[in-house]
């Protein structure tokens, strides 16, 4: 009996005419559309910035020679020593603390930065749009090496990665108690900016600045893991935290769901 129902159903199925299974066809398109749309819809300012970081990786990487890439470096990443006294304010003293940002030490360090930025960089510039976010990027990276600086004066170690940036995204980020909403499918992060102390009476946000904060204070002390020790700038990524977290007030204004 349920085979003849069956082939009952089909037989009545392959005579309906095609434009049926066609208006059927187009009608799902648009959900199934819909349901991968959030995963590929970053904001074009963060697909900028790392098309920005990857293209330049790929070019040191590929087309530039050792002189030109040592000149890349010595030009474009910023170090502490040349502020001493010693040496001449030249183009590269000007623009290091900011174009660092934009270097990175190999494709590892690219990866994981680039995964952190499309994470926290892309609710945050739905939520203060993509000329607030260049500045908050700039401002946050000078806070980066600014603290950097500070500890290590005489360091002549070039310093490169857009960790400080992202620091100081996750630093806002914390002010919105990592609470994100979608609009139209896309992450943003609505409401006020919450107060220091609203922020430190919720638990999930103390949990995470706690383990953030170890997690960089070991790598302060040699515990990064076999073979980086010294290679991981934490103080630049508390600078750009602590810039972001307590900054933050500066970018973003009040936003009403659909604005």
């Amino acid at each position: 009996m349920a085979i003849s129902r069956a082939r009952a159903y089909l037989q009545h199925m392959s005579q309906l005419p095609d434009e049926a299974v066609e208006r059927s066809t187009e009608e799902e398109a648009p959900i199934a559309e819909r349901r991968r749309e959030p995963i590929f819809n970053l904001p074009a300012i963060v697909v900028a910035f790392i098309a920005i970081c990857v293209g330049i990786h790929v070019v040191r990487s590929v087309l530039l020679t050792q002189d030109q890439e040592i000149y890349t470096i010595l030009t474009f990443a910023f170090i502490p020593l040349r502020y001493s006294g010693e040496f001449l304010i030249d183009f590269g003293a000007i623009v290091g603390p900011v174009t660092y940002s934009l270097l990175h030490g190999d494709v590892l360090h690219l990866g994981v930065n680039m995964i952190w930025l499309a994470a926290f960089g892309s609710p945050f510039a739905n939520r203060i749009g993509a000329g607030r976010f260049v500045m908050f990027w700039i401002a946050t990276s000078l806070a980066a090496v600014g603290l950097h600086y500070v500890l290590h004066m005489d360091d002549p170690t070039p310093l490169v990665g857009a960790s400080g940036a992202i620091s100081g995204m996750m630093g806002a980020a914390a002010r919105f108690g990592f609470q994100i909403e979608r609009t139209a499918g896309k992450p943003i992060f609505l409401g006020p900016v919450r107060t220091i102390g609203t922020v430190l009476s919720s638990r999930m946000v103390v949990t995470f600045l706690a383990v953030w904060f170890v997690i960089n204070l070991v790598s302060a002390i040699g515990f990064a893991g076999p073979g980086v020790q010294g290679q991981i700038a934490w103080e630049a990524h508390i600078g750009g935290f602590l810039a972001g977290f307590f900054g933050i007030g500066l970018f973003a204004r009040w936003r009403r769901d659909g604005d």
